[in-house]
Formats: C-alpha cells, structure tokens, sequence
C-alpha cells in the first residue's frame, strides 16, 4: 500500500478514483471487466507503473470488501442504491426497541409479598425448600417378556464361577 503510493508518479489520481471513472465512462450493461477498465485507465492516464495490473486487481478487490463495488460475472459496477448493503459475517446483532426499554425486563422479578424487585440468576431455579413434595407418577405394571424360541436368554452369558479347587468332597 505504501509502495504503491511510492511506485505511482505524483501526476496520477488514487486508483479508487481511476476506476470509479472508468466505470462511469465505460456505461456497460452488465458491468465492467478488469481488462476493460485496464484498458480506459491506460488510455486515459499516460504514464502507469509496471505493476499496474497487480495494484488494480488489488484495488478492485478492497473496493468490493468495502461494498463500494459489486461483482457480477467477473464484471465489476456500482452497487444500486435500491439494494441493501451487504452485511457482515455472523448473526446480525438483535435492533434495539425503545419501547421495549421502559418495561420491566424478564431478568427482574417482582415478588409479591415484599413488594421488591429480585434479579434471577442464569439457568433453571432451585427448588424450594418448603414446598409440599409432589405426587410420584405410578408405573404401569410390566409384563415379563417371554423366553426367545431356543429357550435362551438374551444377552452375553454369565460368567461361571469356578469351584474352589483345594477342598474335595467325599
């Protein structure tokens, strides 16, 4: 960047302006190409640096992160002022309401024996302490499942246990 303000004669205008007129002037349809925009810039600007090509492209390309340009096709053009401007990364910060500012906010919670404000804090409330226990839900009764056909039961066998060896039975 600091090199090509120090490669380009004092004579010349910054880039961005180049190829804002060049667009301009060219008028196409669709867009302007680089090399159509090369083109004008060197007929019109006598003397370019021997990288001009690269500065241009670079140019353009910032022009097109800044949203100043729009590429369509490779063709380069103005952006319509009818359409939004393209937006960031990542999801969009929520708008600010003013009227939603003056209610009371869900974090606060007015409690109404004492009539005071208590902030709650993150995730799912304790349980209190005093309330009377619930009622258990009762489990309907399970029906045994029935043996498999080879009289087998499902699942890795037991493990036998061995007898112990040193006693023997008379």
């Amino acid at each position: 960047m600091a090199g090509e303000e120090l490669n380009r004669p004092p004579s010349l205008p910054p880039y961005a302006e180049m190829i804002f007129s060049a667009i301009d002037a060219l008028k196409e349809k669709d867009g302007s190409s680089t090399s159509s925009i090369s083109n004008y810039i060197e007929s019109t600007c006598g003397s370019l640096p021997e990288e001009h090509t690269n500065i241009l492209a670079d140019q353009l390309n910032k022009l097109v992160e800044n949203g100043e340009l729009v590429v369509s096709n490779n063709n380069y053009m103005r952006p319509d002022s009818a359409t939004p401007a393209k937006r960031g990364r990542g999801r969009p910060p929520k708008a600010k309401d003013p009227s939603a500012a003056e209610t009371e906010t869900p974090a606060t919670v007015t409690s109404p024996a004492t009539g005071s404000e208590v902030k709650r804090g993150r995730g799912r409330p304790k349980k209190d302490p005093n309330a009377p226990p619930s009622a258990k839900k009762a489990k309907a009764a399970t029906v045994p499942t029935p043996p498999s056909k080879t009289g087998r039961p499902r699942g890795r066998p037991r493990k036998v246990q061995p007898e112990p060896a040193g006693v023997e039975a008379n």
